[in-house]
């Protein structure tokens, strides 16, 4: 257990548009060295909340500490510790990738020329962009785009990365590549707060995570216990048996959990509401009948599924 103080210290953040709240009372911690991420649809508060981390606007009210420093008490200490990249950040079409790093070098103060260009190598492999260095930006695709932009985030070694929407044009063998690039900035003692809107991608590369929308956090832990957290405890089993698959149904459907059966062929599939314990004693009772299982199958609903359900329940509510 991480008992350090939070790398991330966010205290009753409110964000207001005129009449329209964009962030409501948002309180969230999150520890140092770790990926993090931010999940909600579009309109849920992530990049108001963003810019206020990345000091690029206030508040209505609220506090915010990153790893000890006060964003809204002193802007220049705390933008020396963020890397911030932004959801579709320009890069100029006529500077070639390793001009564009180069640059942001330079601003950063990193020293010498040799010594800017080691860190922008360093950069650029940590992005598997390394034989695109030369090539001019205006030919990049949007994913090596984004990639560029990554690999400028963290040239100054910040202590806190906040990245929106990173893995926005990128495919799956570059998701991968960014999965790995944020463990290592992590494992090298960097906090990294990532935003997207699809869970499922945050699940892969975040060891926690929390969920957004309008305004409000809904759900904040694990993957698990975010899933607890939401209501999404309920999942769908299937048990593939040799024979006697009346006699089974009939004894599964006397279980308190279980709910909506079916026989199909070989196949008894069923509602199950019950927790782990309960699943096991389940397999368990099936077996102690006699009957013989060839599989025994588990589908719980997808986190786009549950992220769709919260966004109509908060729609209506």
């Amino acid at each position: 257990m991480n008992d350090a103080p939070p790398a991330i210290d966010i205290r009753s953040l409110r964000v207001d548009y005129g009449d329209f709240v964009a962030v409501d009372d948002l309180t969230l911690s999150v520890p140092p060295r770790e990926v993090f991420g931010l999940v909600g649809p579009n309109g849920a508060g992530k990049t108001s909340t963003f810019r206020v981390l990345t000091t690029l606007m206030e508040p209505t009210y609220g506090e915010v500490i990153l790893d000890g420093v006060d964003v809204l008490e002193d802007l220049e200490s705390a933008r020396r510790i963020i890397g911030y990249m932004p959801d579709l950040a320009p890069v100029p079409s006529d500077l070639k990738v390793w001009e564009f790093l180069d640059f942001h070098a330079a601003a950063y103060g990193l020293g010498n020329r040799s010594q800017r260009r080691e860190r922008v190598a360093e950069c650029l492999e940590e992005v598997s962009l390394t034989d695109q260095a030369g090539k001019w930006c205006k030919e990049l695709s949007r994913g090596q785009t984004q990639r560029v932009v990554l690999a400028k985030t963290p040239l100054h070694r910040p202590r806190v990365l906040i990245l929106d929407e990173p893995a926005s044009g990128l495919d799956p063998l570059a998701r991968r590549d960014l999965r790995n690039a944020l463990r290592k900035l992590a494992d090298a003692g960097a906090t990294v707060f990532v935003s997207s809107h699809i869970l499922s991608e945050l699940a892969e590369m975040c060891s926690s995570l929390c969920v957004m929308n309008r305004g409000k956090l809904l759900a904040s832990g694990t993957v698990d216990q975010v899933r607890h957290q939401l209501g999404s405890t309920e999942r769908v089993l299937t048990a593939t048996l040799l024979a006697r698959h009346g006699e089974a149904g009939e004894w599964l459907s006397s279980q308190p959990a279980v709910h909506d059966l079916k026989i199909t062929g070989q196949q008894v599939i069923f509602g199950f509401s019950g927790d782990d314990e309960a699943q096991a004693d389940l397999m368990e009772g099936i077996l102690a009948l006699g009957i013989r299982m060839r599989a025994f199958e588990e589908k719980r609903s997808s986190f786009e599924d549950i992220l769709v359900e919260v966004a109509e329940n908060n729609r209506h509510a």
